[in-house]
């Protein structure tokens, strides 16, 4: 019984000890960068990781053994790697917050920029939620049905030879920059209506170019997710194919489809270039989407940053931080759509 064990028994490294190697890593770390004479958080953080994970992947493979060496040394790249990417985004949301809240309040969430000039404590970006909002909304009204009942032919039909073309130019549509969207939709409604036609209509025609191959993506991924079994037991009942994919594929996997709507939106809720291109920027508020010029958040943020100033510049921040709540507020309540539209025990 001895023999067939290829690791030694009863010599596991406490649960303590990850956390004290760690300290003392981070400690390490600190201590040479403030001896090297310049204090970086940053810094001393990098080489206590460094330190850390030869460190206990060293006391591992001295107690527990090479096997387990290599299961704390992978474990800790990974937690690594974790941190690395949470850095950028934690750092980000903290200075948006901290620069956002200087101007950010209920008056600068009611007042768009009408009679606002220099250096002034008035302003706000009313105008700009309203013109995403609708803007926003239009492009999900034609992509998310487009982007839908494609990947539905794709999954479900399988369409052979036209699948696969579809296929391609879905791909080949997920690399176009948001530029050439937005040039496109202004030569498109250019053409129709003239060079001097402006709407928030073309800004969601030119959103709904990026949004549709995301939809189509991950709603294709999603119900390639559904077993077949239950494609096949819907069919064995006696129900037809677009009552199963209705009853039963798309319900399983409405928590994807969620999701990857929800991305979609995120993906274009902040384009700026095809926005700037198509419906330019106004100072007043704009309720109608399919004719004049409207103000949305992401242009918004932009011509107050190029403005100058430091009220200007906390308008800009105040404005990013209106779209991180608003996106906020949009995935929860996707979260709230998906666990009440999906089955028990798939949310």
């Amino acid at each position: 019984m001895t023999a067939l064990a290829p690791q030694r028994i009863g010599q596991r490294l406490p649960k303590w000890i990850t956390w004290a190697v760690l300290a003392g890593s981070l400690a390490v770390g600190y201590g040479i960068n403030l001896t090297a004479g310049a204090f970086s958080l940053l810094g001393g953080g990098f080489l206590g990781a460094i330190i850390y994970v030869i460190a206990i992947t060293a006391l591992a493979w001295v107690r527990e053994g090479e096997r387990w060496a290599k299961d704390r040394l992978a474990s800790a790249l990974v937690v690594a790697a974790f941190v690395v990417v949470m850095i950028p985004l934690v750092s980000l949301i903290a200075m948006v917050v901290v620069e956002g809240s200087k101007r950010f309040s209920f008056t600068f969430l009611n007042t768009n920029m009408v009679g606002v000039y220099g250096e002034t404590e008035l302003g706000g970006v009313y105008h700009a939620i309203v013109g995403t909002l609708l803007i926003t909304g239009l492009a999900s009204l034609i992509s998310i049905p487009i982007g839908l009942f494609t990947a539905i032919y794709l999954v479900e039909y399988r369409g052979g030879r036209i699948a696969r073309w579809i296929t391609f130019l879905v791909d080949v549509m997920t690399g176009i920059p948001s530029i050439v969207a937005g040039l496109f939709a202004y030569a498109l409604f250019a053409a129709i209506f003239g060079p001097g036609y402006k709407s928030g209509l073309i800004g969601a025609v030119a959103l709904a170019v990026l949004m549709t191959p995301v939809v189509v993506r991950s709603v294709e991924e999603m119900l390639k997710l559904v077993p077949n079994e239950l494609r096949e037991a819907a069919y064995a009942l006696g129900v037809p194919k677009w009552l199963t994919i209705v009853k039963v594929v798309l319900r399983t996997a409405v928590a994807g489809i969620t999701t990857g709507v929800m991305i979609s939106i995120a993906r274009v809720i902040g384009e700026t270039a095809p926005l700037l291109i198509t419906v330019g920027i106004v100072s007043e508020t704009n309720f109608n989407a399919f004719d004049g010029r409207m103000a949305t958040l992401p242009v918004y943020v932009f011509r107050q940053y190029a403005q100058g100033g430091e009220a200007a510049s906390e308008r800009a921040w105040a404005g990013a931080l209106t779209l991180i709540l608003i996106v906020m507020l949009l995935n929860l309540a996707a979260r709230l759509v998906s666990r009440y539209f999906a089955p028990k025990g798939m949310s």
